[in-house]
């Protein structure tokens, strides 16, 4: 995954400073520039400057005049300091010349900047004291970037230990997919802004009363009561009920409001508000009130899934990959993680009775006064454990505290909690002091755990001073509970793990401190000019506004006052929404996602460790393979009765013994008649073959030894000496890098060569060291290194210590299979010797027809492989080369029954979908009868798996996990309802509870599709890290909720009259205001705001309150998840103090900003860890990324350039320009501008946008013709990018004749408004086209579907959990009275209103207050005893928590935070680093335009002999040099022809080649896959040797053949006449023949026929003509044969060849030494076809022995 990322880190390496350079001084005279004291100096004035200029507002100069000059002189002062530092360092360097000139130092112009700012700033005031310049004037917009001085102060710790370039590599490579990500975003954006404007457009019409008939004057009190938007006549949407009507209201946009859909701006607002998720369901209300609501449910789901959940997360995944590359450079700023805090306590290893323990040993340490004895109390488990016993009942009493508003005062502090918290201080404060005694004050101070007790003992001891009781300091007294982390192990290591050092997360939180602080000024000094904007008259209210901005609630609320306080400038309007715009943006996926990079940068684990879990992982999953489950374990505790058969029917006077029926099954024929002695004579039993015995690989037996001083160094010593190695060997973790002029084949191969030199073992043992007794190796050396030994020394007495175990993954394979082997014995063991085992029900016999037709029954599954996978023969089956490989996969996901059971349980859930509290089982036949088609459909189900596999103890049982327990449970619960169908179901009683337990059916799809299950499985393994983060927060909210109770309890309660403040005047009745409209629509001339009489009680908060623990925690846990926070913050400013607010914001931050980014975190790396990708290396997880890239990769379909040079060639070249795309692109951008406005029927300038349009659809129809006469259209249809412009542009002209043949004919509006949509489709589409033409688009794009693809059975998981929930909702709420958030459009009526329910609750969209609702209880509602559930409207306050609390966290904080984890690993994918060794995208391009060139048909496959072309073709980083690299050629060549044992081969075939052979296979490839690598290119590197030699011997052996026929030939002419003239074609023209091949393009490769380890032998190549005249010449040679004229003779001869090959001999001295073998060419594949070939069976051990000897003649004369 992108956080396995990690850029190798090489020590000593110079600092990168990217601080300012204060060192430039060659003047004495002003030395004191560089003056440690003027440093910080000038940080101190810069820290002043940001204060002043946050005190700088005119609401805070009404508050406190005195600022006014207070601010002007600190001003001032800073100002001429700055000012006298720079014009010393004009002076020192000079201003544009020297060498390092002022204005050219990028940190000197910024300083200069802040200068002209702080000038400007104090012009501007004195201009304003003077009273020329009004106070609320916009001039403040000068001081907005004075705040930006702040960066002076942390810009000095900004040094890397990286080169400078590669720093700046680093940024500009990040700023640049920042940059892409951003575009993707706005492109989404875009589309979905267009979208809305023409599916929603003005959405005007509201409920009117039937009276009203100026719409452009209405008032408050001619509107619906809540304001309702509705559909006019008789169109989908709401209508408005009698007596009102439905109008279209005219008053000005403003006050309509700041989002809709009315054109392109606003709706780009509108869709960027609703994908924060904030205030999007009220949107889609409202279009779904106007419009057809399926269209905006569609619409706004959409937009939530694809931008909220999708795009904006590509955002993480950029910021993580971009943390990762300098994550080890930072490393070194904040300090290692690699030992403790208390680095000062050495831990030993001691016995305490029978266990061992770690204990911390002192004996180092200065230590205290105490006796020896009260040391060793200090140091015994006792008192720690009383202490923390003593903690917990502190923390327990801290909760117990309680109040109510009516009977306790709240003021009253002296109570008996005060007497108990002196006590408890008073224990703590003798502790403290018992350390110190025991330890001395140097000693106790040293750990850090020593000086958190301090802090909480001073503070604590302050707090129990009467005047300082349940004040802030109560802090400290509730921060005790968090020393009972201590208590567990598990949980502190948990801590010590996610938080790592203290310096790494403090930087990010002291960074969003920073950023918080400079966004507050800037915002303070840009809007404090407006008047009444109550958000940023001062510093504290701007610091609020923008911390609820950084939390994204309520932020659209800020947006919209200060849009509503400046709509009368524009240019400030829109200033106000671009600003908040990239604020929100910033800080919502920049500044979240460095919180989740640290969290999984904490979790990450280094490399050695990664590879020594790879290791132990693989051991442990070979020896958990060996034992049983449980339920089949439980037949060892019976004694053995294995089955016994007797024998008869055999002669003989003895009888026969009983003999073991697995014994005489190895023997049995069908003539032996073998009766079965068992209990249960009646069934047969199952024959079984027993196999041979294995010999089992013996593990290595490893060797305890001590761990003492010497054992120590030693090991300490060989982990150096083998890093230093490894580091000479590999270079650290990263790649090798191009540096020079060769290619990555070219360096690999070279390394992989260098490597096998130095190895001594045998191919396929890596090189371990010694393994410890806890299974930690202390030398790790990965590839194939053996026989190497390592000598370490300690002192002088030790050396020579050989380290040789080798560590074979093959005996780890061979484990496996024994594991597997053992537990099959085991099993057959039991089979034997337990009769009742494997027997279903012990009642249906092991080979039983019955249960054979059960499973094969249940067995049945579709085979969607088209070819055997063990014989490789192709399966005859006609409709499988019809259907997409998906959808044969999909049909073979699981088998037939279950998918018989998945459409059966489908269409049970969609029955219950149909259920309501009023239209249920027992009064609907229609759902009864689908009730009982389930139920006989699961127990056929049922019955046929337990007759074939089992129930419980059998080794495939039904119930054999949690999923058959699952199943099994649906099953009982639905047959009880169905028989039970009870008629009164009173609420939460056992009736209303088995309904509740039927609604579980949906999960038994997660039962039976594997990969959901699959899903399920991997969130429980990670369930131990969910729970301790789970624990953490609920630790959290204790803390704050103790807290709250102290300092809140019992003081929120107010009379709900605003007007009165005492309690005692809170009587009677007063009229309370309604909502009516979020519009600006004036009161009547004598009208109220309309409302009706209330009484008046004194009552806390409706929704909260902190009166005692329980409510504080629901309180806390509803702010936790940042619904209802503010209105938390707002009570209490209001009812308590301003500064008591501080409350809420400290626990929003650390809440929201560490505590959920940990369920991120722990969640995408369980999900890491479960894929198998959390242990990877970084080389190894850049390997798959690369094998997933080169998946993804397509072959080119483009044409080359034609030759001719005629209109072909001009047009190829105007169409592949980049300025002919950029055209292109630029006229879809300014078609898609012409959607900014709807297109209606009834707008006049609707014609004219439709017109225009159709003349850029006629120019994209002149695209594609120049495109077709370019490329052909044969060529043109290839690319997939130009069949999509086609479409779109033929459906253009379509649209153009249509729209037209409209205008100019009379229709009724329908056909018009038709017309005009089908437009907006065509532009739509064109704006599709955009992703094709854009690189950077089409891969992040594709990063998005691969995201959607993978994730698709988490969402339909998802879905399912949400149908589960919505069928509870319908039965427990479906009924309840509206409140205020459950209402006409978020209810739990029907199934269907539930989902989009819990849909709004998933976003977080007023979730807390749905479930306050659900909370109503009478007197609020009417319940009576005995009542069913459907006949009461109350809900209940435990099962609307439970329900809720469940849902939302399992869907919000687990199930979503997988997408993010998805969208993570995909786009690894597509992060390339250019300087990485492994393949970018530039590699892979440059491959497939190479492709293209030489695939001529353009079907991504070639012929295996046209790959060498394809090697020399390419350049660049998989350049090959034929001159040099000869070998690496063949090698490569010869690994392509036996792919395919000499077929055709792809484009991935091709390229998985190159990747394989580019990269460093000893880093890149996991060890499995390593083995498998190494092992091929061996054989591979053998057989080309082999061939090589072959080739080699031919021509020793032609040479031979050649010698001894021409002296044969001379023999011959002295003892006969010549009868015939043979001429033999000479060996140089068969050698050039040879030569010529190789580079001519061979034919279709031909099969090979030669075997392993023989040798082809062809005929010598004679070509016999008829005798010329005769001659002298020299050049004739004679032969005393026959001429072979006939072609029968011929044949004759060419069998007698056969016949005779097997007598031939290596040494050339018979005549068959006369012929010649064939020669293979030195390029693979180039072998003469034509030649029949003669193999010799037993050459191949004839050259063996050959080539020995004459290795053995050379040693000896050389010697």
């Amino acid at each position: 995954m992108l956080v396995n990322r990690k850029t190798s880190f090489r020590e000593n390496l110079p600092l990168s400073d990217y601080g300012p350079d204060e060192n430039l001084n060659d003047n004495a005279d002003i030395d004191w520039v560089n003056k440690d004291w003027v440093r910080w100096l000038l940080r101190g004035c810069a820290l002043v400057s940001v204060m002043s200029v946050s005190m700088n507002t005119p609401a805070t100069f009404q508050y406190v005049p005195a600022l006014e000059y207070l601010t002007f002189v600190l001003d001032l002062v800073v100002t001429f300091l700055f000012t006298a530092e720079m014009i010393a360092k004009i002076h020192i360097r000079g201003i544009l010349k020297g060498d390092v000139p002022y204005l050219k130092d990028r940190w000197c112009q910024f300083d200069c900047f802040m200068v002209i700012c702080l000038w400007a700033s104090v012009i501007l005031q004195v201009f304003e004291l003077t009273r020329v310049v009004q106070s609320y004037s916009y001039w403040s917009i000068l001081r907005c970037m004075r705040p930006l001085i702040l960066i002076r102060v942390f810009r000095v710790f900004l040094k890397f230990s990286l080169p400078k370039n590669r720093i700046n590599s680093i940024f500009k490579r990040s700023y640049q997919q920042i940059y892409n990500v951003t575009i993707f975003f706005l492109f989404f954006m875009s589309l979905y802004g267009i979208l809305g404007v023409q599916f929603f457009g003005e959405l005007k019409f509201h409920c009117v009363r039937d009276n009203v008939t100026n719409t452009s004057e209405i008032t408050v009190y001619d509107l619906a009561i809540p304001d309702t938007y509705c559909s006019p006549n008789d169109q989908p949407g709401y209508h408005c009920p009698a007596p009102m009507k439905c109008m279209s209201i005219d008053i000005p946009k403003n006050n309509r409001g700041f989002n809709g859909f009315d054109e392109l701006p606003t709706s780009f607002f509108t869709v960027y508000e609703a994908a924060s998720q904030e205030g999007w369901v009220f949107l889609m209300y409202r279009a779904m009130d106007s419009l057809e609501s399926g269209v905006a449910i569609v619409y706004f789901i959409s937009l939530i899934f694809l931008l909220a959940w999708l795009v904006k997360n590509i955002f993480i995944a950029v910021i993580i990959e971009s943390f990762a590359e300098i994550r080890v450079q930072f490393q070194q700023m904040w300090g290692s993680r690699g030992t403790d805090t208390d680095s000062d306590s050495s831990q030993v290893i001691q016995q305490e009775g029978s266990t061992w323990r770690m204990v911390i040993q002192d004996e180092n340490k200065p230590q205290g006064l105490a006796p020896p004895i009260f040391q060793q109390i200090l140091r015994s488990s006792a008192f720690h454990a009383i202490i923390l016993l003593m903690v917990l009942a502190s923390a327990i009493a801290e909760a117990s505290l309680s109040f109510d508003h009516e009977t306790k005062d709240p003021n009253n502090t002296m109570d008996l909690f005060y007497y108990i918290e002196v006590f408890f201080t008073l224990l703590f404060d003798l502790e403290a002091v018992f350390k110190i005694w025991c330890l001395g004050l140097r000693g106790y101070w040293r750990r850090s755990l020593h000086k958190f007790e301090l802090c909480l003992v001073i503070g604590t001891s302050l707090h129990i001073i009467p005047g300082w009781y349940r004040t802030e300091l109560t802090y400290f007294q509730v921060l005790r509970v968090v020393r009972l982390i201590k208590a567990s192990p598990m949980l502190e290591d948990f801590c010590y793990k996610i938080f790592g050092p203290g310096k790494k997360l403090g930087s990010i939180v002291l960074f969003t401190i920073s950023l918080l602080i400079i966004a507050s000024s800037i915002s303070l000094q840009l809007f404090c000019s407006i008047r009444d904007f109550d958000n940023f008259e001062t510093f504290p209210r701007a610091f609020m506004s923008m911390f609820q901005i950084l939390t994204q609630e309520g932020w659209t609320d800020v947006v919209a006052q200060a849009l509503e306080r400046a709509k009368d400038n524009t240019i400030i309007f829109y200033l106000i929404r671009t600003y908040f715009l990239l604020y929100h943006q910033f800080v919502s996926v920049i500044v979240i996602s460095l919180f989740v990079a640290v969290i999984l940068d904490n979790l990450e684990l280094d490399e050695d460790i990664k590879q020594l879990k790879q290791l132990k992982a693989t051991e442990q999953s070979a020896d958990e393979s060996e034992s049983l489950p449980f339920r089949l374990k439980i037949f060892e505790r019976f004694p053995n009765r294995p089955q016994m058969v007797k024998i008869h029917k055999l002669s003989g006077d003895f009888n026969v013994a009983e003999i073991r029926e697995s014994f005489m099954r190895q023997f049995s024929t069908p003539q032996l008649d073998l009766i079965m002695d068992t209990d249960d004579s009646g069934e047969e039993g199952q024959s079984f073959l027993k196999c041979p015995p294995v010999s089992l690989v013996k593990s290595p037996t490893v060797g305890t030894r001590s761990g003492g001083h010497v054992e120590k160094q030693l090991a300490v010593a060989a982990v150096i000496r083998e890093s230093n190695q490894h580091k000479l060997m590999g270079g650290g973790s990263g790649q090798m890098v191009n540096n020079g002029p060769k290619s990555l084949l070219s360096q690999q191969y070279h390394l992989r060569m260098d490597r096998r030199s130095m190895r001594g073992s045998r191919p396929g043992s890596l090189k371990l060291g010694h393994q410890k007794e806890n299974g930690d190796i202390t030398h790790l050396m990965m590839g194939a290194h053996g026989g190497s030994h390592y000598q370490s020394g300690a002192g002088g007495g030790i050396s020579g210590i050989h380290r040789t175990d080798d560590f074979d993954l093959k005996m780890i394979q061979q484990r496996k299979q024994q594991a597997e082997i053992k537990r099959n014995q085991l099993q057959d063991d039991l089979r034997e010797n337990h009769p009742f085992f494997d027997t279903p029900l012990f009642a249906v016999g092991r080979e039983s027809p019955i249960r054979k037709v059960c499973q094969v029954i249940v067995n049945a599954k579709y085979n969607y492989m088209l070819r055997d996978p063990v014989t490789g023969k192709e399966l005859h089956s006609g409709y499988k080369r019809i259907l997409p490989l998906w959808v044969r996969k999909l049909f073979g996901l699981v088998t037939y029954l279950d998918w018989i059971m998945i459409m059966v349980t489908l269409m049970s859930c969609i029955s219950m979908f149909f259920e309501t509290p009023h239209r249920r089982l027992t009064n609907t036949p229609e759902l009864k009868y689908a009730e009982y088609i389930f139920v006989f459909s699961m127990s056929l189900e049922m019955g046929l798996k337990i007759m074939a596999h089992g129930l419980f103890f059998t080794p495939k049982a039904v119930i054999k996990d949690v999923s058959g327990v699952l199943e099994v449970f649906i099953y009982i619960v639905s047959v009880i309802f169905l028989c039970w169908q009870p008629e009164k179901v009173p609420p939460l009683e056992g009736a209303h509870m088995l309904m509740i337990l039927r609604c579980l059916r949906p999960l038994r799809i997660f039962i039976l599709v594997p990969h959901m299950r699959k899903v399920v499985y991997e969130l429980v393994r990670g369930f131990k890290e969910i729970l301790l983060v789970s624990v953490l927060l609920i630790v959290l909210m204790f803390v704050f909720a103790t807290f709250g109770v102290h300092l809140l309890g019992g003081k929120l309660a107010r009379c709900n009259d605003a007007s009165v403040i005492e309690r005692s005047k809170c009587v009677g009745t007063f009229r309370s205001p309604m909502f009516v409209t979020r519009m600006k629509v004036k009161l009547g001339p004598n009208d109220t705001r309309p409302g009706f009489m209330v009484p008046r009680v004194w009552a806390n908060p409706h929704n909260f309150n902190f009166d005692n623990i329980g409510n504080a925690m629901l309180a806390l846990f509803e702010v936790l998840s940042l619904e209802g926070w503010l209105e938390v913050r707002d009570v209490i400013i209001e009812r308590v103090r301003p500064m008591d607010s501080l409350y809420v914001h400290v626990f929003v931050f650390i809440g929201y900003m560490i505590g959920l980014t940990l369920f991120v975190g722990v969640v995408i790396a369980n999900y890491s860890e479960n894929k198998g990708t959390a242990l990877l290396t970084v080389d190894q997880r850049r390997w798959m990324d690369l094998k997933g890239r080169i998946k993804l990769a397509q072959p080119q379909h483009t044409p080359p350039r034609p030759d001719s040079r005629g209109l072909t060639s001009f047009m190829y070249d105007i169409t592949q320009h980049k300025m002919f795309g950029k055209l292109t692109v630029v006229l879809i951008l300014a078609n898609c501008l012409l959607l900014a406005v709807p297109w209606r029927e009834d707008k006049p300038e609707a014609v004219f946008l439709a017109t225009v349009s159709a003349i850029f659809t006629i120019l994209f129809l002149f695209e594609v013709i120049m495109k077709m006469i370019a490329l052909t259209p044969a060529g043109y249809w290839t690319s997939r990018r130009n069949r999509l412009d086609m479409f779109a542009t033929l459906f253009g002209i379509i649209w153009i004749f249509i729209h037209f043949g409209v205008q100019f004919s009379q229709h009724h509006k329908e056909v018009h408004r038709m017309s005009y949509m089908m437009g907006s489709c065509v532009i739509i589409l064109r704006f599709f086209t955009i992703l094709g033409k854009h690189a950077t688009l089409k891969m992040l794009f594709q990063t998005v579907m691969m995201s959607v693809f993978k994730s698709f059975f988490i969402i339909t998981g998802m879905f399912f959990l949400m149908l589960f929930y919505a069928y509870t909702g319908v039965l427990l709420f479906g009924n309840v009275k509206y409140g205020y958030d459950l209402g006409r459009h978020a209810n739990f009526k029907t199934t269907a209103h539930a989902i989009a329910l819990l849909f709004r609750i998933v976003t977080g969209e007023d979730w807390n207050k749905i479930m306050h609702d659900c909370m109503v209880w009478k007197p609020f509602c009417t319940y009576r005893e005995g009542n069913s559930f459907w006949e009461t409207n109350c809900g209940n306050t435990m099962a609307s928590r439970m329900f809720f609390f469940s849902f939302y966290v399992i869907i919000t904080y687990i199930v979503l935070n997988l997408l993010v984890a998805i969208i993570m690993e995909n786009f690894s994918l597509f992060y390339s680093n250019e300087e990485d060794a492994l393949l970018s995208h530039s590699d892979i391009r440059q491959f497939q335009a190479t492709w293209n060139i030489v695939d001529v048909n353009r079907k991504g496959v070639i012929p295996v002999n046209r790959v060498k072309y394809l090697l020399r073709l390419l350049k660049g980083r998989l350049e090959v040099d034929l001159e040099k690299e000869k070998l690496l050629f063949k090698h490569m060549c010869y690994e392509l022809e036996r792919m395919h044992n000499g077929g055709d081969v792809t484009f991935h075939d091709v390229i998985s080649m190159l990747s394989n052979r580019s990269v460093d296979i000893r880093k890149s490839l996991q060890m499995e896959e390593l083995l498998a690598r190494q092992e091929l290119e061996e054989a591979i590197e053998e057989e080309v040797a082999k061939q090589t030699i072959r080739n080699w011997l031919d021509k020793c052996l032609k040479r031979i053949r050649a010698k001894n026929h021409s002296n044969l030939i001379s023999n011959l002419r002295a003892m006969n006449e010549p009868l015939f003239t043979v001429t033999e074609l000479a060996t140089s023209t068969a050698d050039s023949s040879e030569e010529s091949v190789r580079e001519e393009p061979a034919g279709p490769a031909q099969p090979r026929a030669r075997k392993k380890g023989t040798v082809e032998l062809n005929p010598p190549n004679i070509h016999i003509e008829p005798a010329p005249p005769m001659s002298k010449s020299p050049n004739m040679r004679r032969y005393l044969t026959p001429q072979l004229s006939d072609a029968s003779l011929r044949e004759k001869e060419r069998m007698g060849l056969k016949k005779k090959s097997s007598r031939l001999s290596s040494t050339g001295k018979t005549l068959g030494a006369g012929l010649s073998l064939g020669l293979l060419g030195d390029g693979v594949g180039d072998g003469n076809g034509e030649s029949s070939c003669l193999t010799g069976h037993q050459v191949s051990s004839d050259v063996n022995s050959w080539w020995v000897e004459m290795m053995t003649n050379l040693e000896d004369k050389s010697q």
